[in-house]
Formats: C-alpha cells, sequence, structure tokens
C-alpha cells in the first residue's frame, strides 16, 4: 500500500501529466512592477465599454500605463471579445488586472472548481497580454458565504489558490498571481468570517500557499459605512494593507509582496441616497488620499470602485452619475500629475505545440477532474 508521502508525489505527478495539455515552453517571468516608472493610478470597470474614459482618467497629466481592474465570469471566455479588448487596452495603454470569477446564481457565485483551471488556463493564454507581466486575481472576497456557494472555507480556497497558481505559472512563468481581495470589515457569523480568522485558517491549511502569489491584493475600503476619514489609519481604512501585511508578518510570512488596491472608494450621494457623502467631499478625499496616503512605495496601483454602475447596489461607488455624466471627483482624480510608467512589455514567444482546440480540449476534463480528485485527496505542499 501507498504511504501518505508516496500518494502525495503520486497526485504530483499525475497533476503535472495533466497540465501538460497546452503546454507551451517559456523562458520568461515576471518582473518586479516596482522596478521600472509606475503610474499607480487606476479603476475598477464593470465592461470593456469604459476602456477609453478609463484611459482618460488614469493617463492624464503625464501619466501613461495606469491599471484598470476587469471581471471575466466563467462564462464570458469568449477569446475573440476579450482579445479586442486587450488590443485596445495596448492601444490605449492601459495594464489589466483581470479577476477571475465563477457564475451567478439566485444565492450568489458558485464556488471556485478546480476542473474549470485548466480551462482557464487555455483562455488566458489565448489572450493578447499588453505587458510582460499577466495579472490574474483569483476570485473575490472568499470570507463572505455569498461568493463561494454559500459556504466560507478557508481550506478550499487555499487549495484552489495554490492549484491555480500553479496551473497557470506550469504554463508560462509571466503570469503574476494575486489572491482575492478579502473584506476587513467583515464580522465572523454564519454569511461571513472575520479576515484574520480566514488567513490564519488559510496558512495552518498549507503554509506555503503564501508563496504562490506574487503581490498583495487588499479591499482597503474607508468604513465605517464607507465614509471614513482618508487620514485614518489601520484595519477597515484606505490604508488595510498595511494592517493585511502585518496580519501575514505576524504569521511568519517572510515574502515582500508588492501591493494592489483593486477596490477602494467612498459612497456619494444620489437622487434616490442622499445619505451619503456629496462629490464635492469625494473629491477632497481621493485628492487627500492620491497625493498623502497612497504614495507608499510598495504600492503599484490603486483601482477604485468603480467607474460606471448604471443602478442599485452600486450606483453610489460609481463615479458617473444617474445620467451618465462624470461626477466632480472624475476631473478631480484626472487633474492630478501622474507618472509616465514604463512596464515591461510582452514578447511574442512561438508555440513549440499546436493549440488544442475548445472542442478537444472538453474532452480532457473528465479525465483532469479524475487526476484534481487525487490531487485534493492527498494535497500536496512541494
Amino acid at each position: 500500500m501507498y504511504n501518505a508521502y508516496a500518494m502525495k508525489k503520486l497526485a504530483t505527478l499525475l497533476l503535472s501529466l495533466a497540465l501538460l495539455v497546452l503546454q507551451v515552453s517559456t523562458v520568461l517571468a515576471t518582473v518586479d512592477p516596482l522596478s521600472v516608472p509606475n503610474n499607480i493610478f487606476g479603476i475598477h470597470l464593470m465592461d470593456e465599454n469604459d476602456l477609453t474614459d478609463a484611459a482618460s482618467l488614469v493617463n492624464s497629466n503625464g501619466g501613461d500605463w495606469g491599471y484598470v481592474t476587469i471581471v471575466i465570469r466563467e462564462d464570458e471566455r469568449d477569446t475573440a471579445r476579450w482579445n479586442r479588448a486587450f488590443d485596445r487596452m495596448q492601444q490605449l495603454h492601459l495594464i489589466p488586472l483581470v479577476r477571475i470569477t465563477t457564475t451567478m446564481t439566485e444565492d450568489g457565485w458558485t464556488k471556485g472548481d478546480t476542473s474549470e483551471i485548466i480551462l482557464w488556463k487555455a483562455f488566458l493564454n489565448s489572450l493578447n497580454w499588453p505587458t510582460q507581466n499577466r495579472y490574474v486575481i483569483i476570485g473575490n472576497e472568499p470570507n463572505h458565504a455569498t461568493e463561494w456557494h454559500s459556504e466560507i472555507s478557508p481550506e478550499e480556497y487555499s487549495d484552489y489558490l495554490v492549484m491555480f497558481s500553479r496551473t497557470l505559472k506550469y504554463a508560462d512563468d509571466r503570469y503574476f498571481i494575486l489572491p482575492a481581495g478579502l473584506d476587513a470589515s467583515a464580522p465572523s457569523d454564519k454569511n461571513h468570517m472575520d479576515e484574520v480568522t480566514f488567513i490564519n485558517r488559510m496558512y495552518n491549511h498549507n503554509p506555503a500557499v503564501f508563496d504562490s502569489i506574487d503581490g498583495w491584493n487588499s479591499h482597503s475600503y474607508p468604513n465605517p459605512g464607507f465614509m471614513g476619514s482618508p487620514t485614518d489609519s489601520g484595519r477597515k481604512s484606505i490604508k488595510t494593507y498595511e494592517w493585511e501585511l502585518e496580519v501575514l508578518s505576524n504569521l511568519g510570512v517572510e515574502k515582500s509582496l508588492p501591493v494592489f488596491i483593486t477596490e477602494t472608494g467612498w459612497v456619494h450621494t444620489t437622487s434616490e441616497d442622499t445619505q451619503y457623502l456629496d462629490p464635492e467631499t469625494v473629491s477632497d478625499y481621493l485628492q487627500t488620499a492620491f497625493t498623502t496616503v497612497w504614495t507608499d512605495e510598495r504600492i503599484v496601483a490603486v483601482t477604485p470602485f468603480m467607474l460606471t454602475y448604471p443602478g442599485k447596489p452600486f450606483l453610489q461607488f460609481a463615479w458617473r452619475d444617474e445620467t451618465g455624466e462624470f461626477l466632480s471627483f472624475y476631473y478631480t482624480v484626472q487633474e492630478l500629475p501622474k507618472t509616465k510608467g514604463d512596464p515591461v512589455m510582452v514578447q511574442k514567444l512561438e508555440s513549440k505545440e499546436t493549440p488544442v482546440p475548445q472542442n478537444d480540449l472538453l474532452a480532457h476534463i473528465d479525465r483532469y477532474k479524475k487526476i484534481v480528485s487525487v490531487a485534493n485527496a492527498t494535497y500536496w505542499v512541494s
């Protein structure tokens, strides 16, 4: 009979064999985004129709190569559609931070399915990435039950993150992996888990989990009520990332992680909700944040949530009003001085194998699921 060590090695071997599907040999790797001139300004987008307005915001007043956070669902893996968007980002000098997610049901988002990872790899490899670093965010706020099929499982998310990272990096070392942003303000109840508890359980399940990421992704919101002062610090502030890095350090995580604040921002009044901040106050807060707070040399990008949202539940975060007009703080941020970013650009590599057509790829899934089940049953660390 196999002992536990032998089973771990067998699982690793089987998974490695599975990952040979669509394998492309590369010699390039990720680069430190802070080793070159970098423009931290960015914005979170609902879809790719806002790319031009995003570029006008983040690449203004001396800026170039700002960032956009975009979300791609499992049911949106349309290579033609997203290559049009990626080609547009190349033209507009925008760096995509791609947050991959699952599908929505009436109970919330389905949990990350390890059998989908190979399809994600095929899809992501088919895109025309504009820069050498291929930034991929694995999921969103899994310390909310609505983000993980009505459950909260740091252990499952840890396995999913590690497997996703290793799968992508095995295919191409240019993938720059970011974990899901967590909700630092979440309580511990049946629908939420305190962030410290969630991180500790991820780490206790697999101490190597944070070796699988290249940067830290933070949802540094100004709480309470998304209306806190920009000069607040610590947990539940726009400097939440500092507190999160301290949590990791206290666990013994010594890896230096550049910071990506992919969600942040203040709520503003709308025609229906007048209890929030007026746009002029949001303008002042954003100016203070960008000029005196988010100047931390560890920050790569700040992409406030979000440029456009047509109605509830996120209209109060949107940088446009109900009529589609930009609010005053769009122009305030547009006028702020920015850095002319100079990211390391993509180098096209010739594949040593012919890509497997999508229909043929689907035939591999049943076999892959069996391999994944073995790997999950004997979770590997090395």
